[in-house]
């Protein structure tokens, strides 16, 4: 079902709620984006519905070389500079 792969789970925090329309559709963006990346076959966006400022990004990269890859891309960059959420804990993991 899943194939071995460096798996990321990170939780994000939204700055500001009243930015949080905007955080979800630039959370998409980047998800379509990043889903064409090559080494990334995962990358998808939850949004806590009891906690409106959570966020939780599942992904799956081929191995730590593309997940950091990632982050030179430019709509990675865009997403970033746009300064709507902080990552308050990641995991990296594989499947056994």
């Amino acid at each position: 079902m899943f194939h071995s792969g460096y798996y990321v789970t990170a939780e994000l925090r939204l700055k500001d709620l009243a930015r949080l329309d905007e955080a979800c559709l630039a959370l998409k963006v980047l998800a379509e984006k990043t889903l064409l990346e090559p080494g990334c076959s995962i990358f998808v966006v939850h949004h806590d519905s009891a906690t409106s400022s959570r966020f939780v990004l599942w992904e799956r990269f081929d191995d730590e070389a593309a997940f950091r890859l990632h982050f030179e891309q430019a709509h990675t960059l865009s997403y970033l500079a746009q300064d709507l959420t902080e990552v308050v804990q990641h995991f990296a993991t594989d499947v056994l």
